[in-house]
């Protein structure tokens, strides 16, 4: 395995480790956090498939349909939910593009009858409005940098406060964690939409 093929198991690995991190923090968090760890297990989860080489698996025509409606209702659904939590917006603006790449990818779509799914394992050529993909690109960049500043570690807290005494953190329960894995899936949607 090398070159784009390569590049394409870790994406769908590092999809399936944060996918299954954001099911495992719903579990440990608040009420409140648990739907958006819950969006998040969803956006992992299709993002691995969709990542998914297709030397392994090619999906069939029908496939990038059934992303397009999945993603699609998860669109509504961070539609609503993002009128009480800003986080929400995050959460539409990522199921939209995953609509998009559906749709740009879907072998009726793609130019020269390479089929969508291969255009993430071996650089095919699937289409997409140039401007948008630009302006997604240019959100995650910014995402991913805004995101990777907050994981900067800031002067360690003096001895003797709560921080240094206080209870051990579930797995789940870890705030920088979940910013990893926010960090994570705004790179690997970045590295996607760059192959469209």
């Amino acid at each position: 395995m090398h070159g784009p093929a390569l590049s394409g198991w870790l994406l769908m690995v590092l999809c399936l480790v944060a996918g299954g991190y954001c099911l495992l923090r719903a579990r440990h968090c608040a009420e409140r956090e648990r739907t958006s760890a819950r969006a998040e297990a969803v956006m992992g989860f299709g993002m691995a498939a969709m990542a998914l080489p297709a030397a392994v698996l090619t999906p069939p025509r029908w496939g990038w349909a059934v992303y397009a409606v999945v993603f699609g209702a998860a669109s509504a659904r961070a539609l609503v939910a993002a009128r009480s939590d800003a986080h929400h917006a995050h959460h539409l603006v990522g199921s939209l593009a995953m609509v998009y790449m559906a749709v740009a990818m879907a072998p009726w779509a793609a130019s020269g009858g390479h089929g969508g799914h291969a255009a993430h394992g071996a650089g095919g050529s699937a289409g997409g409005v140039p401007l948008l993909t630009g302006l997604l690109l240019a959100y995650y960049a910014l995402y991913v940098l805004r995101a990777a500043g907050r994981l900067i570690p800031v002067a360690a807290a003096p001895a003797g406060t709560a921080a240094a005494g206080g209870p051990a953190l579930a797995w789940g329960a870890r705030p920088e964690l979940a910013l990893a894995c926010r960090l994570t899936m705004g790179l690997a949607m970045f590295a996607m939409l760059l192959t469209l």
